[in-house]
């Protein structure tokens, strides 16, 4: 019998990532093709969706061409090795509208990063009730909201909405090209606030006619699930080959480090920073984003940060360093980069802030100070943020018992150490930290395995560090995780202001 190999991939911000993985969870061949997303406006992030797919074809290419009837294989695999099945996951939720055929009729709208309904929230909570769409549908609305961003193009591109008949997101669109079947999954259909009712797990009929009239909403299925069969080869995909329906970046990277019991917090180091907590019941949070999981019967309370590694890759664009001189430069700035504090606030803030309209300071600056000492203060400030997030997590009531770290940004160490000592909490680093394409993976290698059931992640990933707290650091990041808190505030009238200056002209306050 051929040995089964599962292909993965993940459409995130910056770049789109595959993996192929052996029956054990071995991962025997990556590839990355990097992307840029656009910002035709002020607080508007948008994407091409026929980039979603032509990378995947491309990846696909490079991963998998080889393993394709008569094609000379590499050494690196085995004789026998074919793909089984093929995971997919991307950023989200994103707003892609396209007509009956499934041909986009604009780019998509971005997750939280595109702040441009704004108005649209306002809207909808006078019509609605925050408090109503709080407790029904576990999140307020915020930007991270499908559900504003579908209202926007209704109201301001009304020509483009009269020929919608579909909403994708990067996952589903990709299962779609694949498949021709039009599915969503749960989770990201959770996050489509407020379209969705998590507890009948289906479609809200009454608020979904209220938002997104004309819209055919899709089938819901779990990530895991079967979207179809892919309808004909691709380099060494065969045609027939399963395909999992997929779900949202940060929760296929949670399958990927095997957090998914109850107690367990992801961090996702990457563009942004995603938190998610997995919960033995619904929780509500008017500032962070309560949804289902990845599988049947899970809860999850989540938060994002705006920024994150976005930061970090500005300040290595703008210095002209690379990230090892910027990390060793880092490290001897030392704990609290030398006097400077920052607020990494740089695309508006998501969670537990909220506010679109947020913006990025540096502040205690002084012409002795380096780029080192910068990009210090850019990763303090990031790890003040997961503090901030995981405190409004505690006040919500949950329960944070295993701390797993996950995404590009825990390579080397510092980041991760930084968080643990501003937090206070242990980070078990995994033995694999690939992220979600690792996760589509395994969700594929559950969908072809007899008798369905998920892998074993644990034993395919097992634990390969634990960043411990360094106590000797706990006052000092106190401290300053209390000038941190205050410096909002203290900013707030001052960057609502010079941000009313960036607005497009006619934007809504």
């Amino acid at each position: 019998m051929p040995t089964g190999a599962f292909l993965g991939v993940d459409v995130g911000t910056s770049s789109s990532k595959g993996v192929l993985v052996g029956p054990t969870g071995e991962i025997l061949r990556t590839a990355t093709r990097a992307h840029d997303v656009d910002r035709p406006a002020p607080g508007h992030v948008e994407m091409d969706a026929e980039t979603w797919w032509s990378e995947l074809r491309g990846l696909a290419h490079e991963l998998t061409a080889d393993l394709a009837p008569g094609a000379h294989r590499r050494a690196d695999v085995p004789g026998d090795l074919e793909v089984a099945a093929v995971g997919v996951s991307g950023m989200g939720p994103c707003v892609l509208l396209t007509d009956e055929a499934g041909i986009p009729l604009r780019p998509a709208i971005l997750y939280g990063v595109d702040t441009r309904a704004t108005a649209q929230v306002a809207r909808l909570d006078a019509e609605l009730g925050r408090d109503a769409i709080l407790e029904s549908c576990g999140s307020a609305l915020s930007s991270q909201a499908a559900g504003p961003k579908i209202a926007w193009v209704r109201e301001h591109e009304p020509d483009v909405y009269a020929r919608a008949r579909r909403l994708f997101m990067p996952a589903s669109y990709l299962a779609f090209r694949l498949t021709g079947e039009y599915v969503l999954d749960h989770h990201s259909a959770s996050q489509c606030t407020p379209l969705y009712d998590p507890v009948a797990l289906g479609w809200h009929p009454e608020r979904a006619e209220h938002v997104a009239p004309g819209l055919a909403l899709p089938p819901l299925r779990w990530p895991g699930d079967a979207a179809g069969r892919t309808r004909e080869p691709l380099a060494g995909v065969p045609a027939g080959t399963p395909v999992i329906t997929g779900t949202i970046d940060a929760w296929s990277e949670a399958v990927s480090v095997d957090a998914r019991h109850p107690g367990d917090l992801m961090l996702m180091y990457g563009t942004t920073m995603f938190l998610v907590a997995t919960v033995p019941a619904p929780l509500r949070s008017p500032t962070l984003w309560g949804t289902v999981g990845a599988f049947p019967g899970t809860h999850n309370l989540a938060g994002g940060m705006a920024t994150s590694g976005a930061v970090t890759a500005w300040l290595r664009d703008l210095t002209g360093a690379d990230y090892p001189e910027l990390l060793a430069e880092a490290a001897d700035s030392g704990p609290g980069a030398r006097g400077l504090l920052m607020l990494p606030y740089f695309a508006g803030e998501r969670t537990p802030v909220q506010d679109p309209d947020a913006r990025g300071a540096v502040v205690g600056l002084t012409l002795a100070h380096t780029r080192g000492d910068l990009y210090r203060a850019a990763l303090e400030a990031t790890a003040f943020g997961v503090r901030h997030n995981i405190e409004t997590m505690r006040d919500a009531g949950a329960t944070i018992d295993r701390v797993i770290a996950v995404g590009g940004g825990t390579q080397g160490g510092l980041w991760t150490q930084i968080v643990s000592d501003v937090t206070g909490l242990p980070q078990v680093v995994p033995t694999r930290t690939v992220g979600a394409s690792y996760g589509a993976a395994a969700l594929a290698a559950g969908l072809a395995s007899p008798d369905g059931r998920p892998v074993d992640v644990a034993a395919w990933n097992p634990p390969a560090a634990v960043r411990e707290p360094d106590p000797s650091l706990r006052a000092l990041y106190d401290e300053r995780y209390r000038l941190y808190r205050d410096l909002y505030p203290a900013s707030l009238d001052v960057v609502h202001a010079l941000a009313r200056h960036r607005r497009p002209e006619g934007a809504a306050s």
